[in-house]
């Protein structure tokens, strides 16, 4: 991977910079109609209990903020001192709250609060506390499974952290099953042209065979032993599935949990496992041909697909409550990810 024992800081450090990203889009989305409303951006600090709060926005600006504080104590591991990772980890997480509740007042539709400013730097406190406590032995396992699990390819931390955020790729209901990359709506472009129902089905099943290919062979990359990644590959593309499953249960309505298992699915879906039954065994510079190939490939047909009433429909029920924000954030993922995952896996071919 890298040199003894920097895998698990790398990884950590990708995580915390992933993490942090997250946290940025969702506390400005949409990031739209900004102005200057003659309020200072640090207007927020000096105001009392805000009028307008729920249990549920409290617990969020704690929990999200957890890892932020976890990943960044891991990640400044070899900062000299015993308390100075989690202290400067406190300190980096309250930043970066503070700054966005300053940029939310040129926001219309967000409200700074010192409340979530103390909630989001309890969090960080939180997750700053228990990677103290856990920190090494999280560290002695990462490193044991590294050398046991993970293939000595360049760059392998930052292919884990991608897979990682992949998860997110399936809780965004207006995409077709694991389908990324659509950039139309992001650079405001004209919809496909039509397509019969029999096309469509063809598109929906090459959507989701090519996208599952191309992450199974990332997997199968990242990989040791070509019997681990027999095993493993399969495992985490149903994970991806109990994810959709699980968002559209939970966002959508339970009554809708299967509803994306289509027949244009399950064909990607069974197609995408024969393909990888072979694919997983074939030489290193081919497999790594082909995961590029079906990322690209896969890409431009999610560009070209017309929409999904489904989809359209359960974006518009996601779209309400408290989940406004996360859906913009899933989307953002799944629109950049597989522009991300390219330049990976361009740097895998360097020698380690």
């Amino acid at each position: 991977m890298t040199q003894h024992g920097r895998g698990p800081i790398l990884l950590a450090r990708y995580l915390a910079l992933a993490w942090c990203g997250l946290v940025i889009y969702g506390s400005l989305h949409p990031f739209a109609g900004w102005r200057d409303t003659g309020i200072s951006p640090f207007a927020f600090l000096e105001g009392g209990w805000p009028r307008y709060w729920t249990v549920f926005d409290l617990a969020v600006n704690v929990a999200v903020y957890i890892p932020l504080g976890f990943l960044l104590t891991l990640a400044l591991d070899r900062i000299p001192g015993r308390y100075s990772a989690p202290v400067l980890a406190v300190l980096l997480a309250a930043g970066v709250s503070f700054s966005l509740e300053s940029l939310q007042t040129w926001l219309p539709s967000r409200v700074p609060s010192n409340l979530d400013l103390a909630c989001n730097s309890l969090g960080g406190l939180l997750g700053a506390i228990w990677a103290q406590y856990v920190g090494p032995r999280i560290f002695a396992r990462i490193t044991a499974l590294e050398h046991r699990l993970i293939a000595p390819v360049p760059h392998a931390e930052l292919g884990l952290t991608l897979l990682g955020l992949w998860l997110l790729v399936p809780l965004s209901p207006e995409t077709l099953l694991f389908g990324a990359g659509d950039l139309r709506q992001t650079l405001g472009l004209a919809g496909a042209v039509p397509f019969a129902a029999d096309s469509f089905a063809l598109i929906e099943a090459s959507i989701t065979a090519l996208n599952a290919i191309a992450v199974g062979l990332i997997l199968r990359l990242l990989t040791a032993r070509l019997l681990w990644a027999y095993i493993v590959v399969p495992l985490f593309l149903i994970l991806g599935l109990v994810v959709r499953t699980l968002a559209s249960t939970i966002l959508i309505n339970p009554g809708e949990a299967l509803a994306w298992l289509t027949p244009g699915a399950q064909m990607g879906l069974l197609v995408a496992l024969l393909f990888l039954a072979v694919s997983l065994a074939l030489p290193a510079t081919l497999r790594l041909m082909l995961a590029a190939l079906a990322l690209m490939s896969a890409t431009v047909l999610v560009n070209l697909a017309p929409p999904n009433p489904y989809s359209m429909a359960a974006l518009a029920t996601w779209r309400q409550g408290h989940f406004l924000n996360f859906n913009g954030l899933t989307r953002l993922v799944a629109t950049l990810w597989p522009f991300l995952t390219l330049p990976f896996l361009l740097l895998t071919t360097r020698r380690p």
